[in-house]
């Protein structure tokens, strides 16, 4: 098979991960499966050869990894201690720390000395708030720099951190943050998105009836320029005004640092607890084995505050790189607005979701009047990336430059597969593993598949950025369901995959949302990949309905210019599927829907929808971002025949 791009022999032996393969001593010439297979051979060589190699300050102590018989409860670094925001604030130079940008066009800058003084005082703030080690802190907010600035003092405290962004409604922050008991609530006046000022306050007073360990609300505005003085809160600023507190005491490597939430489309959703060095020593490998991230580089990830690659774009700040905000819709106030800011910042990672690439190639969009020279990388998630999206990206975006699909997830904050610069790029593949961690695919009876068979995403061994706990899960129980039922003492990470003969592996959609017509299985991602290319449709979602003691297939499309789905054009998409996937994926009935239900982080939510067809109650809507978009699959007469 052809490669889409090659890294150059100069990229390859000037690479980071070069690099770390001369520091260890060993010559796997060039080889990315090699040096993996060796990583995962010797973990403990691998993790103490790492923690030295990427410089984290602290005290890495004599044990690497303390192994159990029970998988979770291997612990890597038992003995270390570290702090995290310590190995963030290394720099206190006058260059610029973080940029941001607002949808309305303005921007405000920081740099690594003035980050530094005031991620000081406001930890000083939060001890004499008597916020103490291991207390939470909730977090309501837009992507922007205050955030990461109280995001860094509690982790230097050792408080335990939580966010969510401003679009979830009240019942969405309530149901995350209760269960926590956070004692203070930071939050923004306002945010934008789409060209629409929505007031964020208006929601804080119903949330703080709600949850009563909240013992004070701190605000910021929006807008610096403005200075509302906020009544019944403490205003951000006032907050900024203690002295600065510059012991930044050291923690246990797994001392928790913050808590995400599972997307909550089947239930409450979970509080998944991470340790401040196992996120730590995660990024570092990431940002510079697999992305090759160097000092002083600038990283840029589309994110909002309740997604896990806000968390992920922070970290990259601990290889010295300084990171780069947006916040408000993607293609607002123009398409290109996002490409335009990599541009006038000269970006070297950027990083999207790969519906925002599907819908730049749904929109045709050439990028012809935008100097992108400075991007090395690009980075895609949330969704898999279909083969005619990578191939939109090199022939409209930027030719030379290294697209790296990437997987994994809130469970580890970070990938299990992704790039590198030892391997080519393949149209619609990830390139291969993540360095330490044993990735493998299964069959349904728990053997290794073989290049092209479709199979379970898993983990053989322990790695360190394992969640520590689910927060409220005493006896451990919803973290073994979680993981560990499917497989014995194996980490099943709920993702239907293929591995390739690149040593790259093929996303073919979750688990739980794979297909079983006559008993075949099937993974959503390749009905998506033929349906999305087609010129009248702008996106599919597909679900199994039980039928007659089987599966069938249903598709829903949504419609370019809201033109009919007319027989002619069901025909096409139906021999389009069976010509490039098989009869088994060809849907029984394909129906036109106004729109797609999606998640805040932009993924379609194919469990929300089938459980709505086959008459189930769905438990979590505050998790949907369009709720309303579900109305439509409700009593479907075509569903019925």
């Amino acid at each position: 098979m052809n490669y889409l791009w090659k890294p150059s022999n100069k990229l390859v032996e000037n690479s980071i991960l070069k690099n770390f393969t001369k520091y260890i001593g060993l010559d796997f010439k060039n080889n990315f499966k090699k040096i993996w297979k060796w990583s995962v051979e010797n973990p403990e060589i691998f993790w103490s050869k790492f923690w030295d190699f990427s410089k984290i300050i602290g005290t890495k102590g004599n044990i690497i990894l303390e192994k159990n018989n029970i998988f979770n409860k291997s612990k890597f670094f038992p003995d270390s201690k570290l702090n995290y925001s310590e190995n963030i604030l290394k720099k206190r130079t006058s260059e610029v720390a973080i940029n941001f940008l607002s949808e309305k066009g303005f921007e405000e800058t920081i740099s690594w000395k003035d980050l530094y003084e005031k991620v000081c005082r406001f930890s000083n703030y939060l001890k004499k708030a008597n916020i103490q080690k291991g207390d939470r802190v909730a977090a309501y907010v837009p992507n922007k720099i205050e955030s990461i600035i109280a995001f860094l003092a509690c982790a230097k405290n050792g408080i335990i951190w939580s966010s969510c962004s401003p679009d979830f409604g009240v019942q969405g922050v309530v149901d995350r943050f209760k269960q926590i008991e956070p004692k203070i609530l930071i939050t923004s006046d306002y945010y934008f998105y789409n060209g629409k000022k929505i007031i964020i306050l208006d929601k804080v007073k119903e949330i703080l009836n709600k949850i009563p360990s909240i013992q004070k609300t701190i605000v910021f505005n929006y807008d610096k320029r403005e200075t509302n003085k906020m009544t019944n809160y403490t205003h951000f600023e006032d907050a900024l005004q203690n002295s600065l507190d510059e012991n930044f005491e050291r923690f246990d490597f797994n001392h928790p640092i913050y808590i995400l939430y599972s997307s909550g489309t089947t239930g409450k959703p979970k509080c998944i607890t991470h340790g401040a060095g196992n996120v730590l020593i995660e990024h570092n490998k990431e940002f510079m084995l697999h992305c090759d991230i160097k000092n002083n580089e600038k990283l840029f990830y589309y994110t909002t505050t309740g997604w896990m690659m806000w968390n992920w774009l922070v970290g990259g700040m601990a290889t010295g790189a300084s990171i780069f905000l947006f916040d408000g819709a993607p293609t607002y106030p123009k398409i290109d607005i996002l490409l335009e800011y990599c541009q006038n910042k000269k970006i070297n990672l950027f990083g999207v979701s790969a519906k925002y690439i599907d819908h730049l190639k749904n929109e045709k969009y050439e990028c012809k009047n935008l100097d992108l020279n400075s991007i090395k990388i690009i980075t895609s998630t949330g969704s898999p990336l279909a083969d005619e999206s990578f191939k939109y990206v090199y022939d409209n975006i930027k030719k030379d430059v290294h697209l790296a699909s990437i997987a994994g997830g809130t469970d580890l904050v970070g990938c299990l597969v992704l790039g590198n610069l030892f391997s080519n790029v393949f149209k619609g593949e990830i390139q291969g593993q993540s360095l330490g961690i044993e990735v493998d695919v299964f069959s349904d009876v728990g053997k290794s598949t073989a290049d092209g068979e479709k199979g379970e995403l898993v983990v053989k061994q322990p790695f360190p950025s394992m969640p520590i706990k689910f927060w409220g899960d005493d006896d451990k129980q919803k973290y073994h369901n979680a993981y560990f039922t499917r497989f014995k003492n194996i980490w099943h990470h709920g993702d239907f995959i293929e591995r390739t003969a690149n040593n790259g592996f093929i996303m073919r959609g979750r688990s739980d949302a794979t297909l079983n017509p006559g008993g075949v299985r099937i993974g959503t991602a390749e009905i998506y990949q033929q349906v999305e290319d087609i010129d009248f449709i702008t996106e599919g979602l597909v679900i199994g309905q039980d039928y007659k003691d089987d599966v069938r297939v249903m598709l829903f499309v949504t419609i370019k210019n809201h033109e009919e789905l007319n027989d002619e054009k069901i025909k096409f998409i139906k021999s389009r599927i069976r010509k490039n996937c098989s009869p088994k994926h060809v849907p029984t009935i394909i129906i036109k829907v106004p729109e797609i239900p999606r998640t805040k982080s932009g993924k379609i939510v194919e469990l929300a929808v089938r459980q709505v067809v086959n008459g189930e109650k769905i438990n979590n809507k505050e998790a949907i971002a369009n709720p309303q978009a579900l109305k439509f699959f409700e009593n479907l007469q075509q569903l019925k025949v």
